[in-house]
């Protein structure tokens, strides 16, 4: 309710999994509490501006470069980091005012993104829901267990370290080091069936830099 001005009752429905009932039940417990939420006929329900101190401020520039952003991690990025950016879009301009949260939503609106007739026939696949538990387990050097499907089509079972993404080639690679292969490995992560984090730490204290893993790269990104 934050990130935009008026919000009805079917839109809170609708993100949330939720009944109507249950929404109309839960903003008369958030008012029971004290917050001040008010509806208008036709717009739906909004929170009165100024109950909540925003954390942190941003400008419309800021804003705009985060709304532009979005666009490339439509098309990009998978669906955990879809998720988790929308939720972090949606805090930014919970704390815009009323007419800079007006226009940040109409930017919103009118932001496209195509990819070039020269890229249309190069694989893009991001219908998965991994960069964000590859992430932790890169900062939190932990190990991976995931089931991983090669060119042939072939299944394995690997216990890895995960070091590095790399975006090359249109696709998201996991570099890692493999207990099975005992060295580093290059994953496509549209190629990961399951993925698991065991969060036992690294077993390897000496990885290589993804800088220099990089130079080794057979393609020209």
């Amino acid at each position: 309710m934050q990130s935009k001005k008026f919000v009805p009752a079917e839109r809170i429905s609708e993100k949330f999994s939720i009944s109507i009932r249950t929404v109309y039940r839960d903003i008369k417990a958030l008012t029971e509490i004290g917050v001040p939420v008010s509806f208008e006929n036709g717009r739906g329900y909004f929170i009165v501006q100024g109950y909540f101190l925003p954390p942190v401020s941003f400008t419309n520039e800021e804003a705009n470069a985060l709304i532009l952003m979005s666009a490339v991690v439509q098309r990009f990025s998978d669906g955990s980091i879809k998720k988790n950016y929308e939720n972090a879009l949606n805090k930014v301009t919970a704390v815009l005012r009323g007419s800079e949260k007006d226009k940040a939503e109409q930017l919103q609106d009118q932001i496209k993104m195509f990819i070039p007739e020269t890229y249309r026939g190069v694989s893009t696949d991001n219908n998965y829901e991994y960069l964000s538990t590859l992430q932790n387990a890169i900062s939190g050097q932990t190990i991976l267990e995931l089931h991983y499907q090669n060119n042939n089509e072939e299944v394995s079972k690997r216990d890895i370290e995960a070091v590095g993404l790399i975006f090359y080639a249109y696709n998201w690679h996991l570099i890692a080091w493999c207990h099975i292969r005992n060295d580093y490995r290059d994953f496509r992560v549209s190629r990961i069936l399951k993925i698991r984090n065991t969060n036992d730490p690294f077993r390897k204290k000496d990885h290589i830099n993804v800088n220099d893993y990089m130079k080794a790269l057979p393609v020209n990104y």
